[in-house]
C-alpha cells in the first residue's frame, strides 16, 4: 500500500513537473522535490513513518526467516554427516572384527591340518607297535639260541652239522633284522657300543665296580633294546659301572 501511494505521488509530481511553465528536475533531486510538493501533515507523516517502520520490520522478519531457512539445511547436513561418520566407524569396527575372526579361523584350520598330519604319520609309524612288541620276544629267543653254541665248537670240524645249523640261524637272524629295520624296528646293544647310561633308553639292572672304566658306563647287556621309528619300544636292561 505504501509503495502504491508513493508511486502515485511520484507520478503526479512527475506529471506536474512536465507541465508548461515548470523547469526540468533531475532524477537525483526527486526525493527532495517530492517531499516539498506532497503536502505533509503531522498525522500523515506519522502514518507514513509507521508504515515505513512496519515495512522495514516485515523485511527484517522475512530476512530472518530466510536466514533461518538457510541455517536449517546446514544443521541437517551436519547431523547427517555425523550419522554417516558413526555408521562408517561402526562398519570399520565390524570389518576389523570379521578380519580378526577370519585370521583366527585360518590359523585354527592350519593347526588342525598340521595336527591331523602328525597323527596320521604317527599312526603309520607306530601301527606295528603291538605286533613288534610281541615279535621282539621271538628275536630274543633266536639270539639266545645262537649264543648257546660255544665259539670253539664252531671253529672245529668235529661237528659240521652244528656249524651249518648255526650259520643258517645266523643268516635267518640277519634277514629278519633287515626286514624289521625297513619297517622302523631296530635293535641296539649299549655294551657293544660303549655308551653311558641313559635312563631314557636304558634300564639299570645292577651296578658293580669295574677297574679302568668310568662311572655310569654300560659294561654288560642283559637284554637288548629295540627302537621303533626313533621311539623306545623296549629299554635295554644293562649293568652299569659303579666304582
Amino acid at each position: 500500500m505504501i509503495q502504491r501511494s508513493i508511486l502515485r505521488s511520484s507520478r503526479a509530481a512527475v506529471s506536474s513537473s512536465f507541465q508548461p511553465g515548470h523547469s526540468f528536475i533531475p532524477f537525483r533531486q526527486w526525493p527532495t522535490y517530492l517531499t516539498a510538493r506532497v503536502p505533509q501533515s503531522p498525522r500523515i507523516a506519522s502514518r507514513w513513518y509507521s508504515d515505513i517502520a512496519e515495512a522495514a520490520k516485515e523485511d527484517a522478519d522475512v530476512s530472518k526467516g530466510e536466514s533461518a531457512a538457510q541455517g536449517k539445511p546446514a544443521e541437517i547436513k551436519l547431523s547427517e554427516l555425523g550419522e554417516l561418520k558413526q555408521q562408517l566407524e561402526k562398519r570399520e569396527r565390524e570389518v576389523i572384527d570379521l578380519k580378526d575372526k577370519y585370521l583366527r579361523s585360518v590359523a585354527d584350520f592350519r593347526n588342525l591340518q598340521e595336527r591331523t598330519r602328525r597323527e596320521i604319520q604317527a599312526a603309520k609309524d607306530f601301527a606295528l607297535q603291538h605286533f613288534a612288541r610281541d615279535l621282539v620276544e621271538s628275536v630274543d629267543n633266536l639270539d639266545r639260541a645262537l649264543g648257546t653254541v660255544p665259539a670253539e665248537k664252531l671253529s672245529s670240524d668235529a661237528n659240521p652239522d652244528l656249524v651249518t645249523l648255526h650259520d643258517g640261524l645266523k643268516m635267518t637272524e640277519n634277514i629278519l633284522m633287515q626286514t624289521l629295520k625297513k619297517h622302523g624296528l631296530e635293535r641296539f646293544d649299549p655294551s657293544v657300543e660303549g655308551l653311558r647310561f641313559d635312563p631314557n633308553v636304558h634300564e639299570a639292572v645292577f651296578q658293580t665296580p669295574q677297574s679302568g672304566k668310568e662311572d655310569g658306563t654300560v659294561f654288560h647287556t642283559q637284554q637288548k633294546g629295540f627302537m621303533l621309528n626313533g621311539r623306545v619300544l623296549r629299554a635295554a636292561k644293562v649293568g652299569v659301572v659303579k666304582n
